[in-house]
């Protein structure tokens, strides 16, 4: 017999995908696709359920099903689609969460876990660390938003493990997944035809492209290839980084510089008109940056990203379409700017 898989949050792009690709591994004889919403694109030869997770029927799906390994994935910033709200959002979230693993802890068959997280944990603050390892504490807690839900997450699925010290535990903590399917939020405010940003202040950005999101959560639902171990926590990210006026750039879209109590108010305005969950968090994240070490992943998880944080901006970039300014011109521009400055102008 082989592994039953169930896997939430189906309804979503990336999660479809991930059903799609994980059919193809030669020990999962089933998947199981679970979601409040039937999924609008195909599930292959999966199963699909349609069940709340915030709601306990859920542990009877796993019950009923024998399942043996469950990857989370129903783990969001943004609403699926216009129909949802971030009350909704945070619901899933959270209280889905709690209720996911109270039916996981009930169920022997299960034993192996896997947690789509997020590297909003660390938050997003002036004093922060160049770099976060997995260990590195945050400096300040997050005080709402998808960062919150985040940390309250991961705080269940400790106790989770200390319950079940029998079930694998794997949490991917993803920087900004980008690629010609994202639905993230910083998707979202790189699709506004002009980007507010706040004066003075060039945050350094990591992503990592929704291919690579795809294997690593594989590997992590798999067995551990030989001197590779896939249980623990693991910040996944491209190399490198792109600093917001780079991506600007490469988008060809202009940027509005706003002192940052008015991209406080802007940010609130497009949040009530509807148009994008321009959240404090957000703000925080393209004010002071946010990057992550990746050792662990690539040393202990023995995953190797295909693309850079560029490259999976570029193709985030080249699903998008032109922007307002043609980047070709732009880049000019900055060019031969730079090359008109004298020589060591800002340099200490």
């Amino acid at each position: 017999m082989g592994k039953v898989v169930l896997v939430t949050g189906v309804a979503r792009q990336l999660g479809g995908r991930f059903v799609r690709r994980i059919q193809r591994e030669p020990d999962v004889d089933r998947v199981i696709g679970v979601d409040a919403v039937p999924p609008e694109h195909h599930l292959g030869g999966a199963e699909f359920l349609r069940a709340d997770i915030r709601h306990p029927t859920i542990g009877r799906v796993l019950a009923e099903q024998a399942v043996d390994t469950v990857v989370h994935m129903d783990v969001n910033g943004t609403p699926l689609g216009k129909r949802g709200s971030r009350a909704t959002v945070k619901e899933t979230n959270v209280i889905g969460t709690m209720q996911l693993l109270g039916a996981c802890q009930k169920t022997p068959s299960v034993k192996r876990l896997v947690v789509k997280s997020s590297t909003n944990v660390y938050g997003s603050a002036p004093r922060d660390p160049a770099i976060f390892t997995e260990t590195t504490p945050p400096k300040s807690l997050p005080s709402g938003g998808f960062a919150k839900d985040v940390v309250e997450v991961e705080g269940y699925v400790r106790g989770f493990a200390r319950r079940r010290p029998d079930v694998a535990v794997c949490v991917l903590r993803f920087a900004n997944i980008l690629g010609p399917c994202a639905d993230s939020p910083l998707a979202e405010y790189f699709s506004l035809p002009v980007l507010p940003t706040v004066l003075g202040f060039d945050p350094r950005l990591q992503f990592v492209h929704e291919d690579d999101a795809i294997e690593v959560l594989r590997i992590g639902a798999g067995e551990p290839a030989r001197s590779t171990l896939n249980s623990g926590t693991f910040n996944i990210a491209g190399d490198g980084v792109l600093l917001l006026s780079q991506a600007a750039r490469r988008l060809g879209r202009p940027t509005l510089p706003f002192f940052l109590p008015t991209v406080t108010w802007v940010g609130s305005a497009l949040r009530s008109a509807g148009f994008l969950d321009f959240s404090p968090e957000q703000i925080r994240l393209l004010t002071h940056g946010r990057v992550v070490e990746t050792t662990q992943m690539r040393d202990t998880l023995g995953f190797r990203p295909r693309y850079t944080s560029p490259e999976a901006f570029e193709d985030y970039a080249r699903s998008r379409g032109p922007g307002l300014l043609p980047p070709e011109t732009l880049a000019r521009t900055v060019d031969r700017i730079a090359a008109l400055m004298p020589a060591g102008r800002g340099q200490n």
